[in-house]
C-alpha cells in the first residue's frame, strides 16, 4: 500500500535475486538493486514496518527475518567481502531478533510486543533463514498447528478470545506455508494433509480467494488471490520433490 514501509519485502527480493543468480539471470542492473535493498536493510531494520501482510506498524518478527533469509541466500553467491558482509548483517539481526521476539516457549513470538504466534512466521525458515531442524523453527510450526489450526485449516494468528472462526476466515496462503513448513522438516504426511486441506478451498475455477470460512465452507475476501497460487505450485513441487525422495 502505497505510504507503508514494507521492510519483509527487501528480504523477499533478495531471496528472488539470489535465485536468479542460481540460474543464470542476474545482471548487473539486478545487481546493483540487489545492493540497494541490502544498504535499505542495513540502515532501517530496526524501524517499525507494515509488512506485506498490511498490519499496523511494529518490528515484526516476520519481516526481521525475511531479511535475514534473504540475506543469507544473496550473501552465499556475492563475491567475497561484499557476500561476507551481507552474511554477517544476517547474523546480527537474527541475534537481536531472538534477543527481543522469542516466547517464553522457546517459538518465535510475533513481535517484541506480541506475545503470539503468527503463520507468517512458518515462512522464513523455508526461505533459509534457520534451518529445519532449529529449535525455534520446530516449537513454531507446533506452536501454528496447535494454536492457529482448526480441521486441518490454518488461521494467520489468533486475534482476541474469540474463537479462531468468529474472527475471520482461515488464511489460504497460511494453509500453503504450513504444507511448505512440514516438507521443509521432513513430514510428508503432515504435508500432504495441510496441501491436501489448503487445495480444496479453491473455486470451481480453481482460483482462490484470501480467507475461507471454515464453518460455512464458503470464501471469504479478496479474489482471485494470485500470491495463494503461487505458494500452491511451491508447495506442490516441494512435496513431489519429498516424495520422490522418500520413494528411493
Amino acid at each position: 500500500m502505497r505510504g507503508q514501509f514494507q521492510l519483509d519485502t527487501l528480504g523477499e527480493v533478495l531471496t528472488l535475486f539470489a535465485a536468479a543468480h542460481r540460474h543464470g539471470l542476474l545482471d548487473s542492473r539486478q545487481w546493483k538493486a540487489a545492493r540497494l535493498a541490502a544498504e535499505v536493510i542495513e540502515a532501517r531494520w530496526e524501524e517499525p514496518d507494515a509488512g506485506i501482510w498490511e498490519l499496523h506498524d511494529d518490528r515484526w518478527t516476520h519481516s526481521r527475518l525475511a531479511c535475514v533469509a534473504g540475506l543469507r541466500a544473496m550473501g552465499a553467491v556475492a563475491p567475497g567481502p561484499e557476500g561476507a558482509a551481507w552474511t554477517a548483517l544476517a547474523d546480527r539481526i537474527l541475534a537481536a531478533t531472538s534477543a527481543e521476539c522469542l516466547h517464553e516457549s522457546g517459538r518465535w513470538q510475533q513481535s517484541p510486543s506480541h506475545e503470539r504466534v503468527d503463520a507468517a512466521l512458518l515462512l522464513p525458515p523455508v526461505r533459509g533463514a534457520l534451518p529445519a531442524d532449529d529449535p525455534r523453527t520446530v516449537l513454531t510450526r507446533k506452536a501454528v498447528s496447535d494454536e492457529l489450526t482448526t480441521d486441518g485449516y490454518v488461521y494467520r494468528f489468533r486475534h482476541d478470545d474469540r474463537p479462531l472462526d468468529h474472527a475471520e476466515g482461515a488464511f489460504t496462503l497460511c494453509g500453503f506455508l504450513m504444507a511448505l513448513s512440514q516438507a521443509h522438516g521432513g513430514d510428508a504426511v503432515a504435508a500432504m494433509h495441510f496441501l491436501e486441506r489448503a487445495r480444496g478451498t479453491c473455486s470451481t475455477s480453481s482460483l482462490f480467494t484470501e480467507e475461507f470460512d471454515v464453518l460455512q465452507r464458503q470464501l471469504r475476501g479478496n479474489f482471485p488471490q494470485a500470491f495463494v497460487q503461487a505458494v500452491l505450485i511451491e508447495a506442490a513441487a516441494t512435496l513431489s520433490g519429498l516424495l520422490d525422495d522418500v520413494g528411493r
